[in-house]
């Protein structure tokens, strides 16, 4: 099967590569998902759309693709916030007391949630979605190999990783290691066994801080203070024992926030090489923070939006989406509902541009070329969306060949170009309402435009006005 060239840009090597994988015609990607505590905010959201359009591009360019996302359900701990995954309180056990719900309930509930939100942006579902706690037998086995080759040691309340073992520890970061505890914290000092204090754990033993852990499992492990080496895993380890167990101890592309790079995958990396005797991950993509009106998204602020946040004010997810699109994965991106509004309002004329075309079209090679060099580039999709509207405003090309080429596209895009809005299923009284006060906004008649919006709004209905049109929503 021919497949098309993708460069990439390798935080590895910090430069930009050509896609070799290890399989031809097949690549195997792992992308760190999220820890299930919370409903997922919309700059998670932006980072799973953005590993779906990799995603999307590799099937594309003509490889089978192999896509794990996994749900963290346990061991990552509070810590992490000032950049030390090895103390606090685990994130889990935490959202458990504050619903009064066991953590495997807390688990279920935010990746239904999760897996809901994914669904309205049109992210596909990944190939497998391995669960932490599914998997604490392989991330046994993984720390028993680490103890026996010497990159591991015990302390009474631990098990953890000798960073001076893996001489390549801070190549991921490029940076040197005093460095790079300056800027990410300088590890846990709490259990005074510890070697080094950037010794990261792999198992916690429940005791001490942790005497009262709410997940907990048997080990293989000694320690003084538990009996049978009862415990739970570090957060790192999971992802290093489920991408094994799915990908192989080498695979293609691992994909994951730019906040991860110098703890987390570090981390992964050091741990993987010296278990399997292996390269890791042959390619490292990061993505950059959304912004919320250029600050960093905060709760106490109130400006971290949840998917629903959105939607209850009108907007299509699908929107949203398009919002993403519009910055490259690299780069930082600021959201406002201004900016929310303009990418909503061009989402809509796209799609109905489209929808009018014809059926019966042959994709046009020309602009399949010019939307490859944008998207092959480093998924530049950015460049990409904008071949697509320069020729869906082409008038001197076959209407039903554009419909055809744009459809193509839209594989990657995920825009569901293809679905005509959902006219039919919205009630007759209340498009006959939408459209008496489409007539009143066209007469400037604002009063009965705001009186039927109230109606509309007592019937279960939300309107949004996009420019000259309007959509509407169950509330």
């Amino acid at each position: 099967m021919h497949t098309k060239q993708i460069h990439l840009t390798n935080t590895l090597g910090r430069k930009k590569e050509v896609l070799v994988p290890l399989h031809t015609d097949e690549v195997h990607m792992y992308h760190c998902g999220p820890t299930v505590y919370w409903t997922q905010h919309i700059g998670n959201m932006r980072a799973v759309v953005l590993a779906d359009i990799v995603r999307r591009t590799c099937a594309y360019a003509g490889y089978t693709v192999t896509f794990i996302r996994n749900y963290t359900d346990v061991g990552h701990l509070t810590g992490d916030n000032v950049g030390d995954a090895d103390f606090g309180e685990d994130r889990m056990e935490k959202a458990a007391k504050r619903e009064q719900l066991d953590p495997l309930q807390i688990a279920s509930k935010y990746i239904e949630q999760f897996e809901h939100d994914s669904l309205q942006l049109n992210i596909l579902p990944p190939t497998k979605t391995p669960r932490a706690t599914e998997h604490i037998q392989d991330m046994i086995e993984m720390i028993s190999t680490l103890l026996a080759s010497g990159h591991a040691y015990t302390t009474d309340h631990a098990i953890y990783f000798d960073i001076t073992t893996y001489e390549a520890y801070t190549k991921l970061s490029g940076q040197s290691l005093d460095m790079q505890k300056e800027g990410t914290g300088h590890g846990s000092v709490h259990d005074a066994q510890k070697k080094n204090a950037s010794d990261f754990a792999l198992w916690f033993f429940k005791a001490g801080t942790h005497e009262h852990a709410l997940q907990t499992w048997p080990s293989p492990f000694e320690s003084p203070l538990v009996q049978h080496g009862e415990g739970f895993p570090g957060w790192h380890i999971e992802c290093s024992a489920m991408s094994r167990k799915y990908l192989g101890p080498t695979f293609d592309i691992h994909i994951g926030g730019v906040e991860h790079i110098s703890i987390h995958h570090t981390n992964e990396i050091a741990q993987s090489v010296c278990a399997n005797n292996a390269p890791f991950a042959t390619y490292w993509l990061h993505n950059e923070h959304l912004l919320v009106d250029n600050k960093k998204m905060s709760k106490s602020d109130g400006t971290s939006y949840v998917l629903g946040d959105i939607t209850d004010k009108g907007f299509n997810p699908l929107s949203l989406r398009y919002f993403f699109l519009q910055a490259n994965y690299r780069s930082k991106q600021n959201f406002t509902f201004e900016s929310l509004q303009a990418s909503e309002t061009a989402y809509v004329k796209l799609r109905k541009l489209v929808s009018e075309l014809p059926d019966g079209g042959t994709p046009l090679p020309t602009y399949i070329e010019t939307f490859d060099s944008y998207l092959l580039d480093d998924f530049n999709v950015t460049g990409a969306l904008s071949v697509v509207w320069d020729l869906v405003k082409n008038g001197e090309v076959e209407p039903a060949d554009i419909k055809a080429t744009i459809l193509l596209f839209d594989t990657v895009l995920g825009l569901q170009l293809d679905v005509l809005p959902a006219e039919k299923e919205i009630p007759s009284d209340i498009q006959e309402l939408l459209a008496e006060r489409k007539t009143a906004r066209t007469h400037k008649d604002w009063v009965t435009s705001d009186k039927i919006r109230d109606i509309l709004s007592s019937k279960g209905y939300t309107v949004h006005d996009v420019g000259d049109d309007q959509t509407v929503s169950l509330i």
